[in-house]
């Protein structure tokens, strides 16, 4: 007999954690290979978690409702084959979400066949579930002992930074919401007690309203976020779009909008301008190899979603147009799958919708910037004729770029956006798609 964990497995770049909604197995059950034994969801989609083992359920470690890191056991099975390890190690597939397990006798292997991997002996692995420590902070830690293998002080000495540096960045928080907010206000008692019931209605936040919340905070945390904005004149573009717009429909069968012709523009310039398509992994920046455009997306319960469009470089016109509007309509569904909502590397969100000027978005963590479409207006412009300057109705939209300023300055930043205008201004209204 031996014992197996499940863990919560990796949910996409960036998601450190995920709610346990509900358990879907109970103690004594007998599971099966690829049996669903949780729902889960982030503040992006609902997943389920699965066994890649066969055995009877000896443990559920986590309660309905609980926040879980990714790596962390969610429940223990009992199998019945034979094993010559006194120990187990699980992994999770960030592809499929399905499990597997390691030997601790293969761990402590002195082989070396992949020269990423990380060798743990039972003490280490022991400090490790003791102190929750997840793969992404396991990567971290600079092993010290014989062949770079992390040791005991290791983990010790990262847990002590760590707890340190949780410690100043409260500290410093502290300071700041004393100076800039009075004390008695911070008192959370105080605040609910300050409204009589024939005041107001008080509704806690849902579960998806709660974790947008905290990837918002978390992103202002992490990034110095500084917008930049740029009118565009869109005249000759929508000249085209209602030339053709009724001829594409029947064509293809999905709507044509202006927001393919802008991701389709966006991901041209992302090739001209590599250093927007990028992250921040400590002090080093992480070039994308692909231009993967997320797509901000309304949902009728009032929160926020945003699908992937994968190499968006690589499609044409017809092909954003029928995966905008695939995901689009999934989404609002609730039918996406886990990996239709990673690794994204450049969102979009389109504020026009709702008659919005412009705006300064949030970043999506962990990308290094996000564009914003304001409304398209007829308005009064000045425009050079033969005959002199003249006063004309053009279409215009405002559009802004909020941007990392640790790895993205304002010269980028305008010159990015100064491509994207000129490419939709000299738009080609002969255009066939």
């Amino acid at each position: 007999m031996q014992n197996i964990n499940i863990t919560l497995p990796s949910m996409g770049e960036g998601i450190t954690d995920a709610t346990l909604i509900k358990y879907l197995v109970k103690v004594g059950d007998q599971v099966g290979e690829d049996t669903t034994v949780a729902e889960v969801a982030t503040d992006k989609v609902d997943s389920e978690v699965t066994s890649a083992f066969a055995g009877k359920v000896v443990s559920l470690t986590c309660k309905e409702g609980d926040v879980v890191p990714v790596g962390h056991i969610l429940l223990v099975l009992e199998s019945a084959e034979n094993t010559t390890s006194q120990e187990t190690t699980e992994t999770v597939s960030e592809n499929n979400f399905s499990t597997f397990a390691i030997s601790a006798q293969e761990v402590e292997s002195e082989q070396e066949t992949d020269e990423n991997k990380k060798f743990l002996s039972p003490l280490v692995k022991q400090l490790i579930k003791e102190f929750s420590l997840t793969g992404d902070e396991i990567n971290k830690i600079t092993g010290t002992g014989l062949n770079n293998r992390i040791t005991k002080e290791d983990i010790q000495e990262f847990i002590q930074k760590k707890n340190e540096f949780k410690k100043d960045r409260e500290t410093v928080l502290s300071s700041v919401a004393e100076e800039v907010i009075p004390s008695q206000t911070i008192n959370k008692k105080a605040t609910e007690t300050t409204y009589s019931s024939s005041e107001v209605e008080i509704i806690e936040m849902d579960r998806m309203r709660k974790l947008i919340a905290e990837h918002m905070v978390r992103s202002v945390q992490t990034s110095p976020h500084v917008t930049s904005f740029i009118e565009i004149d869109v005249s000759r573009l929508v000249e085209w779009r209602n030339h053709v717009k009724d001829e594409f429909q029947k064509k293809h069968g999905v709507k044509l909008t202006f927001m393919p012709v802008f991701i389709e523009t966006s991901a041209m310039v992302m090739n001209d301008y590599p250093q927007v398509n990028v992250s921040v992994e400590g002090n080093n920046i992480i070039y994308k190899k692909n231009i993967n455009i997320g797509i901000a997306t309304a949902l009728p319960v009032g929160s926020l979603i945003v699908p992937v469009i994968k190499n968006a470089d690589q499609k044409n016109l017809i092909g954003l147009a029928k995966s905008l509007n695939d995901l689009a309509n999934r989404a609002r569904e609730n039918k996406l799958f886990p990996d239709e909502i990673k690794g994204g590397t450049f969102t979009i969100t389109n504020l026009g919708s709702f008659g919005t000027l412009t705006g300064t978005p949030i970043i999506n963590q962990p990308e290094a910037a996000i564009l914003a479409l304001g409304e398209i207006r007829k308005m009064p412009a000045v425009i050079e004729t033969p005959a002199g300057d003249a006063i004309a109705i053009r279409h215009k939209v405002i559009v802004s770029l909020t941007f990392d300023h640790r790895i993205i300055d304002g010269a980028l930043a305008g010159a990015f956006l100064k491509k994207i205008a000129d490419t939709i201004q000299n738009f080609d209204i002969s255009r066939k798609f």
